[in-house]
């Protein structure tokens, strides 16, 4: 039963390793959808750390809202 739990957890690690790779947008808002409803008001400290480590790195926008890999030419 355990090297049935750690081959799952391999399979759940190398899923989500491929939709953050391939999918970034979708990865992203999924994990804002994860996130926001465990850091509400209200919520235990240990339930909006667990929140706030789920949550992505806040993108600092540029002019164009875009990615953050622009350079100026």
């Amino acid at each position: 039963m355990a090297q049935e739990f750690i081959v799952a957890l391999l399979v759940l690690a190398a899923a989500a390793f491929v939709l953050h790779d391939r999918a970034p947008r979708l990865s992203r808002r999924l994990r804002v959808a994860m996130a926001v409803p465990l850091v509400r008001e209200g919520r235990p400290a240990w339930v909006k750390r667990a929140g706030r480590w789920i949550a992505p790195p806040r993108v600092a926008s540029k002019g164009c809202g875009g990615c953050t890999g622009c350079e100026p030419g």
